[in-house]
C-alpha cells in the first residue's frame, strides 16, 4: 500500500465546521494527503460569527507536535490561527527542527469580524514565525496588520509583498480577494512575479477561504511542486469550491471543501 503525503495542521478548531483544523483537514483529504493536527485554541463559532476562544495550554500544543512529527513524520506544515505572542513563538520554535516546507497563513480576524491574533503577538508573527515561512498567505486585512500598508491597488500589492518579504519568508501570496474586479493575488520571492487571476463568483457562502487555499497549498508542496505550481493548483481548488459554496445556517456558509467528489470534478 503507499501511504499518502502526510501534512499537519497547526490550527485552531471551528465548531461550525467551516474554517480551521476541520476546513484544513478536509482539503488535505480531497487532494490525496493525510491530514494531521495540532490543535491550539477551541472556538465556539457558527455561522454568525465567533461566540467564544480558548487557547489550550503550551505544553499540550507541543506535546500534540511532538507526538505526530516523532513517529509519524510530516512532508509539509500549515499554521493557522496561533492566538497569543506565547503560542507564536512555540510554534515558532518547534517549526525550526523540521526541514519541510512550511505555510504560514498568519490569521489574525475571523470572516465574521472576530478577532483571533492577540494585538501583542503581530509582533512575534513577524519576527519569529514569518522567517520560518515557505510561503505566507495573508489577506489585504492581514497585510494590514503586519506592515501598516492598507493596499488598494496592484501596485500596492506589490509594495506590500515587498515589505512581508522582508520579514524572512521564501515566497509571499498577497491575496487580493477583497479588492473589486477579478480575485487577484501575487505570488512572489522578490525575483519572480505570479498574478494569479480568477472570476469573482457570487455567492457570500465562502467560510473558510483563507484556511482551505494555505492548506491546498501545503498539500502541493507535499507532493513535490514547485512553490508556484503548488499555489496555481491550490487556487484553482478554492475557487472552484468557492463558487460551490452553500448556505448553512442563518449567515454565511462554507465553501465545498469535497466540490470535487459531487460534481466529478
Amino acid at each position: 500500500m503507499t501511504t499518502p503525503p502526510r501534512v499537519l495542521t497547526i490550527a485552531g478548531s471551528d465548531s461550525g465546521g467551516g474554517a480551521g483544523i476541520q476546513a484544513d483537514l478536509k482539503t488535505m483529504l480531497a487532494l490525496g494527503a493525510h491530514g494531521m493536527s495540532v490543535l491550539t485554541a477551541v472556538t465556539a463559532q457558527n455561522s454568525l460569527g465567533v461566540q467564544g476562544a480558548w487557547e489550550l495550554p503550551v505544553d499540550a500544543v507541543r506535546a500534540q507536535y511532538r507526538s505526530v512529527v516523532d513517529d509519524i513524520g510530516v512532508q509539509a506544515v500549515k499554521t493557522g490561527m496561533l492566538a497569543s505572542p506565547m503560542l507564536v513563538t512555540v510554534v515558532a520554535e518547534l517549526l525550526a527542527d523540521v526541514e519541510v516546507p512550511v505555510v504560514v497563513d498568519p490569521v489574525s480576524v475571523s470572516k465574521h469580524g472576530d478577532r483571533l491574533l492577540a494585538d501583542d503577538a503581530l509582533d512575534a508573527v513577524r519576527t519569529r514565525l514569518l522567517p520560518r515561512a515557505t510561503v505566507a498567505t495573508p489577506n489585504l486585512d492581514e497585510v494590514a496588520e503586519l506592515t501598516g500598508l492598507r493596499v488598494t491597488d496592484g501596485p500596492g500589492m506589490r509594495r506590500a509583498a515587498a515589505r512581508l518579504l522582508s520579514y524572512g519568508p521564501r515566497w509571499v501570496l498577497v491575496k487580493g480577494g477583497h479588492l473589486p474586479g477579478e480575485a487577484v493575488d501575487l505570488l512572489t520571492d522578490g525575483q519572480e512575479e505570479h498574478w494569479l487571476r480568477a472570476p469573482r463568483h457570487d455567492n457570500r457562502h465562502t467560510h473558510g477561504t483563507g484556511c482551505t487555499l494555505a492548506s491546498a497549498v501545503a498539500v502541493g508542496l507535499a507532493q513535490g511542486l514547485a512553490v508556484p505550481e503548488a499555489v496555481r493548483r491550490a487556487k484553482e481548488y478554492v475557487t472552484a469550491a468557492i463558487a460551490a459554496g452553500f448556505p448553512l445556517g442563518a449567515g454565511i456558509g462554507p465553501v465545498d471543501h469535497g466540490w470535487r467528489s459531487r460534481t466529478g470534478g
